[in-house]
């Protein structure tokens, strides 16, 4: 019983915590990169059987809408990949790379924008995208400076 409770004290030390937490960190972001591939895997599966049952089977008045949602399944995949690039990025360096957080952000606000129905959206909506790009800019813009300095 003494060696079991020496073995706890010991566990729940600072460092060796730390290495137990830094462990599961690893092996959560092994699990969802698994799991974002097998997202970007369906996802471009679906895109394939919706481009060919919709390329062939459209009318002319309705291709205008379709190419948005088109649009929109491309910039959702490479939402996806940015996701993936920010997981495999933490698993190289065991840090969050704010700048790509920013940029995926931007990515999956620029498509929100892109697959917008003006006409369905009131305009405190439109202001809230706007305002959301330029901070998002902001912030990115403020990073690259600051990254460019630490490399100087």
């Amino acid at each position: 019983m003494k060696r079991f409770l020496r073995r706890i004290i010991e566990a729940t030390k600072d460092e060796q915590f730390m290495h137990q937490i830094e462990n599961v960190e690893v092996i959560v972001s092994k699990i969802l990169s698994l799991f974002m591939v097998l997202v970007i895997l369906v996802s471009i599966v679906e895109l394939g059987l919706f481009l060919f049952k919709e390329l062939f089977n459209l009318s002319s008045h309705d291709f205008h809408n379709k190419l948005f949602e088109i649009f929109g399944l491309f910039l959702n995949l490479l939402i996806a990949l940015e996701i993936l690039e920010n997981i495999t990025a933490y698993l190289r360096k065991h840090v969050f790379q704010v700048e790509l957080v920013i940029v995926t952000s931007l990515i999956a606000v620029s498509r929100k924008i892109i697959i917008l129905d003006l006409e369905k959206v009131p305009g405190m909506g439109i202001i809230g995208l706007g305002v959301a790009i330029l901070a998002l800019s902001i912030s990115y813009w403020i990073i690259r400076r600051s990254n460019a300095k630490n490399y100087d």
